[in-house]
C-alpha cells in the first residue's frame, strides 16, 4: 500500500488546514449540497465508469488515475472513484487531490474519521487493493522508510515497546452470577474508562488505556439479564463486570471469541462502535439551541470523559450521516455540587439547528421515543491537566460552549487548588447566549467564577463588550491570580476565532502546554 507523509495534508495554505483537530468548509456551487449528493447517488448513474463491475487494483493502476477527472483514492483497503464527488466535497477539490493515486487512509483520518465514507461512496467503489504477494521467510531486506513512514513491522516494534503492557482477562461463576475480570496492569483506570456494551448475546468491553483500547469481545454460551454493574479496584487496575445469568445452571466456557476479541491496539485505529440511544426529551434553550436528552440501552454502562466527544448518527434517505457532538451537564447549576460521574443512563446534547442544515433538521424532526446511534467517546484531553490548577480560563464563540460545560463543573467542584475561572463568551447577538442567567447565577453563587459576554452584531442597549477576539480583549482577560500561577486556557468556536485565538495565546507567551483547543 502507499504512503503518503501526513504532514502533506491539508496543505499549509489550504482552507481546510486544521488547529488541534479542528475542520472547515468551502463554499459549495449551487445544487452541490450533500442532500443533492445522495440523490446522485440514488439515481441509477455509473458513477465509477466500470458499469457495476468491481476489480482488483494494483498500486501501479491506483497511481495512473491522479486526475480531477480521474481521481481514484483508497481507504482502509478500498479503492474509490471519488472523480464525481468532488464538487460535492465540503473541504473542497484541493483536499481530496492530496490523495489522489494514492493510500488515503492516514490523511482521511486526521481530518474526518468520524464520516462514513462507506455509506457516502458506496457507490463510487471501484474495489480492493490487490494483495502483494507474499515474501519468503528466509527473504531478507534492509528497513528503510519510505515517504517518513518506517515499515509496518518496524511501526509494529515500535507499539510494543511504546504502548502499555498489555492486559488480559478472566472469568469466574456462582449458581446466579458471572464475573469477568480484566487486568489492565495500570493504576489509573477509573469508570470512565470502561465501555461495556451487551446485544443479542454478544459481550462488548472496551477498556482505554492512555491512548490504546484494550476490547473484551465474546459470543457469551448462555443469556444474562440486561443488566449488569462496572466495578473498578483503581488501586491495582482491576475492572470488574458482573453479569446475571437467565438461569441458575453452570456455564462450561464464556464464550466464544468475536472481532478483535483480546487486542490492544491504538485507539485512533480504531473504528467508531455505536448502540441506539432513546430520545427522552429536547426543549428550547434559544431561537435556534436546544438541548437534547438521550437514554442509553439499559444493557449498555458509557460515560463521557470530561473534555471528550461523541458522534450521532442517522439514516437519513438510506445514506448514513455521522456528526460530533459534545455531551454537556443537564445544567449549570442542578449538577454544580453533584459527582461528575454520575449512574444515571442519561446523554445531554446542547445542539444547534440550522433551518437548512440536512443533519440537525432531521434531528429536530425526531419525536420522543424515536431512537440515535451514539458513538463511544473520543477527544484527547485529560483530566490530569486541571490537576493542581490555580487560573483556568475559558474562550468559547457560539456552540463552542458545550465543551466547557462539563470542564467548569468539574473545576468548581474537584480542584480544590483552584482560585479563579473565567469564561470569555463570544456570540453574534444577546439572544444567542447559550444559558446566559445560568452562567450569572453560578458568577454570583461562586465567587472564583466570572464570565464576560462579547458580542459582534449588539443592539444600542447593549453595555457589555462589543467585538471580536482581539489581543487587546484577551491581555485584559487573561490575568493570573498569582505570577506564576498554573494556567490552562480552553479554546473552542469555529475554525477562524480557534486558530486566530491560539497565535493571539501563543503571542502572549502562553506556552503550548498551557492552551488545549476542541473542534467546536
Amino acid at each position: 500500500m502507499l504512503n503518503v507523509p501526513s504532514q502533506s495534508f491539508p496543505a499549509p495554505s489550504s482552507q481546510q488546514r486544521v488547529a488541534s483537530g479542528g475542520r472547515s468548509k468551502v463554499p459549495l456551487k449551487q445544487g452541490r449540497s450533500l442532500m443533492d449528493w445522495i440523490r446522485l447517488t440514488k439515481s441509477g448513474k455509473d458513477l465509477t465508469g466500470l458499469k457495476g463491475r468491481l476489480i482488483e487494483v494494483t498500486e501501479e493502476e491506483l497511481k495512473k488515475h491522479n486526475k480531477k477527472d480521474d481521481c481514484w483514492i483508497c481507504i482502509r483497503g478500498f479503492v474509490y472513484n471519488v472523480s464525481p464527488y468532488m464538487e460535492y466535497h465540503p473541504g473542497g477539490e484541493d483536499e481530496l487531490m492530496r490523495a489522489a493515486g494514492s493510500d488515503g487512509t492516514d490523511l482521511f483520518d486526521q481530518v474526518h474519521r468520524w464520516v462514513n465514507y462507506e455509506s457516502m461512496l458506496k457507490e463510487c467503489l471501484v474495489g480492493r487493493m490487490a494483495v502483494k504477494p507474499a515474501v519468503p521467510k528466509d527473504y531478507h531486506e534492509e528497513k528503510k522508510v519510505l515517504n517518513g513512514m518506517p515499515p509496518k513491522s518496524q511501526v509494529t516494534d515500535t507499539l510494543a515497546k511504546e504502548g502499555p503492557i498489555s492486559p488480559s482477562y478472566d472469568w469466574f461463576q456462582t449458581d446466579s452470577l458471572v464475573t469477568i475480570v480484566i487486568y489492565t496492569k495500570q493504576k489509573d483506570i477509573s469508570l470512565d474508562s470502561v465501555i461495556v456494551d451487551h446485544e443479542d448475546n454478544s459481550f462488548r468491553a472496551e477498556t482505554i488505556i492512555k491512548d490504546y483500547s484494550y476490547l473484551t469481545h465474546m459470543e457469551l454460551s448462555h443469556e444474562i439479564q440486561e443488566d449488569f454493574s462496572v466495578r473498578v479496584v483503581e488501586s491495582v487496575g482491576k475492572i470488574e463486570i458482573v453479569l446475571k445469568k437467565k438461569e441458575n445452571t453452570s456455564w462450561e466456557c464464556l464464550g466464544h471469541p468475536l472481532e478483535n476479541h483480546n487486542s490492544l491496539i491504538p485507539k485512533k485505529d480504531t473504528g467508531l462502535y455505536f448502540r441506539k440511544c432513546q430520545l427522552i426529551s429536547k426543549e428550547d434553550v434559544t431561537h435556534d439551541m436546544k438541548l437534547f436528552c438521550l437514554m442509553l440501552p439499559p444493557s449498555t454502562h458509557l460515560q463521557v470523559q470530561i473534555g471528550q466527544h461523541v458522534y450521532l448518527k442517522l439514516n437519513i434517505t438510506g445514506t448514513e450521516i455521522v456528526k460530533p457532538y459534545t455531551p454537556v451537564s443537564h445544567s449549570l447549576l442542578s449538577e454544580f455540587k453533584e459527582p461528575v460521574l454520575s449512574s444515571n443512563k442519561y446523554i445531554y446534547f446542547l445542539i444547534k439547528i440550522y433551518p437548512a442544515g440536512l443533519f440537525t433538521s432531521e434531528l429536530d424532526r425526531l419525536q420522543t421515543g424515536d431512537f440515535v446511534s451514539v458513538s463511544s467517546p473520543e477527544g484527547n484531553f485529560k483530566i490530569s491537566q486541571l490537576q493542581e490548577l490555580e487560573d483556568l480560563f475559558l474562550l468559547a464563540a457560539g456552540t463552542g460552549f458545550t465543551p466547557m460545560v462539563k470542564i467548569l463543573n468539574y473545576a468548581l467542584t474537584n480542584i480544590p487548588s483552584l482560585r479563579k475561572a473565567k469564561l470569555m463568551f463570544f456570540n453574534k447577538t444577546e439572544d444567542d447566549i447559550i444559558w446566559r442567567s445560568q452562567l450569572e447565577k453560578l458568577a454570583f453563587k461562586d465567587k472564583r467564577f466570572d464570565v464576560e459576554f462579547v458580542l459582534s452584531a449588539p443592539t444600542s442597549e447593549w453595555n457589555g463588550k462589543k467585538g471580536h477576539i482581539s489581543p487587546g480583549l484577551l491581555s485584559e482577560f487573561l490575568k493570573r491570580s498569582l505570577g506564576k500561577s498554573k494556567v490552562l486556557i480552553c479554546i473552542c468556536g469555529p475554525l477562524a476565532f480557534t486558530e486566530q485565538g491560539v497565535r493571539m495565546l501563543h503571542d502572549l507567551n502562553f506556552s503550548k502546554e498551557e492552551i488545549h483547543s476542541f473542534i467546536a
